[in-house]
C-alpha cells in the first residue's frame, strides 16, 4: 500500500505506517499535477489537510485510490459523500486537534483582554517615547475568572473551550442548534477529576444576554451564525474569538459594531477571503489576528499523524 500525505504527515504517523509496512511518499505535488502523479504512482491513500483539495474530478480520475484523509476535523476541502459513493474509505482525526484550538481561543482571549495584540504592535514603536501614555491606556483591562463565556458548537473543541473555561472559574453557556446535556471532565495532575454536566440552549437571545466571551467553534456553514441581528443583542463590551471557519461570522459587520463600542475585540484565526484576508480586517488594532493556526501545533500534529496511521493500519486489514 502507498500513502501520499501531499500536505505532510507527522514523523510518528509516518513510522507507525512504515512500520506496518505502508510505502509513506513524501512529495509534495501540486493540485493541477496531483492526479497524474496519483496514477503514475499508483497511489492507494491520499492524505491531506487544508491546502490539498480532493474533488469529484480527481477520484473519478484515479481508480487506484481506496483511502482519502483529513488531517484535521472540517473536510470541507473533500467531496466525502461523492468519495463514500465510488466505495472510498473517508477518514479525518476530530479530537486530535481539538486541545491545540481550544488553547489558541484562550490566547487570544487573554491577548484581548489584557490588550497584549496591541501593546506588542506599538511598543517597539512607540515604548521608549510613550511608555507611561500606553501603560495607562492598556490598563482598562479584565480577568477572565468570574466572566461569562459562551460557546458555539459543542463537539470536541467545544468541550474543550468549556474545559478551561472551568478551569478559569468562568460562568458557562453553550449554544447548539439542539440542547443537550454533556458531562464535561476535568483531570489534574495529582489523578483526580472532576465532573461538570452542560446543558445547552438553542435559545440565541437567552444565550447572547449576558455573555462576556464568545468562542464559534462549529462546522463551516451556509449563512452567518453572528450578523447584525446578533451583535445589538450582545452585552456592550463583549470580546468574540472565531477558529471555526470563515463565514461564520460578517467581518464587515463585526467592524461596525467594534466601531460603535458594542465589541471591545475580536480574534479571527479563520476569514471569509482565506488566504488573502481583507486589508481592513488586518490593519484594525481592536482585532487578534492568526494566519489560521488553530491545530498547528507539534502535539496536535503528532496525535493527527498518529491518528491517520492507526485508522488506515485498521482499514488495511479489511481490504
Amino acid at each position: 500500500m502507498k500513502v501520499l500525505a501531499n500536505d505532510g504527515i507527522s514523523k510518528a504517523g509516518e513510522l507507525a505506517l512504515k512500520k506496518d509496512g505502508i510505502e509513506v511518499l513524501d512529495n509534495r505535488i501540486a493540485q493541477n499535477h496531483l492526479i497524474d502523479f496519483i496514477n503514475d504512482n499508483k497511489v492507494d491513500v491520499l492524505l491531506v489537510r487544508s491546502a490539498t483539495k480532493i474533488r469529484q474530478e480527481l477520484i473519478d480520475a484515479c481508480p487506484s485510490l481506496k483511502i482519502v484523509g483529513r488531517g484535521g476535523i472540517g473536510m470541507d476541502n473533500i467531496d466525502v459523500e461523492y468519495a463514500i459513493d465510488n466505495g472510498l474509505y473517508v477518514i479525518n482525526t476530530p479530537n486530535a486537534s481539538s486541545r491545540s484550538v481550544a488553547e489558541l481561543v484562550f490566547a487570544h482571549f487573554f491577548s484581548l483582554a489584557r490588550f497584549l495584540h496591541e501593546s506588542n504592535r506599538l511598543m517597539p514603536l512607540e515604548g521608549e517615547t510613550q511608555f507611561n501614555a500606553m501603560k495607562k491606556s492598556f490598563s482598562n483591562a479584565y480577568e477572565l475568572s468570574g466572566k461569562t463565556l459562551g460557546v458555539i458548537g459543542f463537539g470536541g473543541i467545544g468541550k474543550e473551550v468549556v474545559k478551561m473555561g472551568i478551569s478559569l472559574g468562568m460562568k458557562i453557556k453553550v449554544l447548539t442548534r439542539n440542547p443537550k446535556t454533556e458531562t464535561i471532565s476535568l483531570d489534574f495532575f495529582d489523578g483526580q477529576t472532576v465532573h461538570f454536566e452542560i446543558t445547552s440552549t438553542n435559545d440565541m437571545d437567552a444565550f447572547l444576554k449576558d455573555t462576556e466571551f464568545i468562542s464559534i467553534n462549529t462546522p463551516k456553514t451556509e449563512k452567518y451564525i453572528i450578523d447584525t441581528c446578533e451583535f445589538e443583542k450582545m452585552k456592550d463590551g463583549v470580546y468574540i474569538v472565531n477558529t471555526a471557519r470563515g463565514g461564520v461570522i460578517n467581518e464587515v459587520t463585526l467592524l461596525d459594531f467594534i466601531e460603535s463600542g458594542k465589541v471591545a475585540g475580536a480574534a479571527l484565526d479563520v476569514f471569509e477571503t482565506e488566504p488573502t484576508p481583507e486589508l481592513i480586517l488586518l490593519m484594525n488594532p481592536s482585532l487578534s489576528l492568526t494566519p489560521h493556526l488553530g491545530g498547528n501545533t507539534i502535539d496536535a500534529q503528532e496525535k493527527i499523524g498518529l491518528e491517520l496511521a492507526q485508522q488506515i493500519i485498521e482499514i488495511k486489514k479489511k481490504l
